[in-house]
């Protein structure tokens, strides 16, 4: 409360007025208190990001034919170089022949689009599944688990990443964006193998003498 106090004296002609002010600040103590119990209790805390892990079936029927004939079909693998360059192969690379090897960029153009069509049967499934809980027609953990089910189920793409060491991290940052932004629920990495880099050399060799001739 603040509080004004009046001070003199009536001798003489002319009065002269004292005036003494005192703000008492206890009841901001109080305010202070509510306010931050308000924030702390409507305030969302950040919940912790996990990442999910497809291990490998326990069906002993299968053969090792079979897998790795699932593991070619599926698999994309992606190789980080310098200068932001990026190259990708699908299925078993063909180290005799440079063109089965791909350059792309980061991006909604290049890596999004490429994996966005692979991908294209689980990221229309998961976003139903997205309508349906803005409807609310399916609760959050319906949501989470049907949404791990479509990104570990068959037929969806596998990604290996591999980073030479000209990359940097923040290439890494951007294709491990692009797996989450394309509801790519199997990936891994990696490093990358002498035979990997010898197919990105002879590409980018491949590639100049082309503009060479074409010159």
């Amino acid at each position: 409360m603040a509080e004004v106090t009046e001070s003199g004296t009536g001798k003489g002609k002319s009065k002269q007025k004292k005036m003494t002010v005192r703000v008492d600040f206890t009841p901001m103590v109080d305010m202070n208190m509510l306010l931050i119990t308000f924030f702390m209790l409507c305030t969302t805390l950040s919940k912790p990001q996990t990442m999910e892990i497809s291990m490998p079936s326990n069906d002993k029927n299968i053969t090792e034919e079979q897998q790795s004939k699932v593991k070619a079909s599926e698999a994309i693998t992606l190789l980080l170089a310098g200068d932001n360059k990026l190259y990708y192969y699908e299925g078993e690379p063909n180290y005799r022949d440079y063109t089965s090897l791909k350059e792309t960029a980061y991006g909604k153009d290049g890596l999004r689009d490429m994996l966005l069509r692979r991908n294209r049967a689980a990221v229309l499934a998961v976003n139903e599944l997205k309508q349906q809980k803005l409807e609310l027609k399916i609760s959050e953990d319906e949501f989470k688990d049907k949404v791990s089910e479509i990104k570990s189920g068959k037929g969806t793409p596998t990604v290996i990443i591999k980073a030479t060491d000209d990359a940097t991290y923040t290439n890494l940052i951007d294709a491990l964006d692009e797996m989450q932004i394309c509801n790519i629920g199997k990936y891994v990495i990696t490093d990358i193998a002498e035979a990997d880099e010898f197919l990105m050399e002879n590409y980018e060799k491949k590639g100049e003498l082309s503009a060479n001739i074409a010159d």
